[in-house]
């Protein structure tokens, strides 16, 4: 599985999604069409970022299929913990987890 630490993100949300699409939206899709797993590890933010990150993570889920792509917010060991869980856990993708 192939972590990602997506940065650089403005705190409104709009502008958010934005600069994802812009700026990270291709990486993400040439690592998923190389047959690699992702999981994208995202700042924390507040929930106004909440509905367009679950959309990201499941619309690459599902166009990617059968890769598997989830992206988790947080920082530290919860987000190494949780990739460690994600790598052994095959049937889980598309998911928007927070730590």
């Amino acid at each position: 599985m192939k972590r990602i630490a997506v940065d650089g993100l403005p705190d409104d949300p709009l502008a958010a999604a934005g600069v994802f699409h812009q700026h990270w939206l291709a990486h993400v899709e040439d690592i998923l069409a190389s047959e690699e797993d992702v999981m994208l590890a995202m700042p924390v933010a507040d929930h106004t970022h909440r509905e367009w990150r679950i959309a990201i993570v499941a619309g690459l889920a599902r166009k990617h299929a059968p890769r598997r792509i989830n992206m988790v917010a947080g920082e530290g060991g919860a987000v190494d913990a949780t990739e460690a869980y994600l790598a052994n856990a095959p049937g889980i993708t598309g998911q928007y987890l927070e730590t």
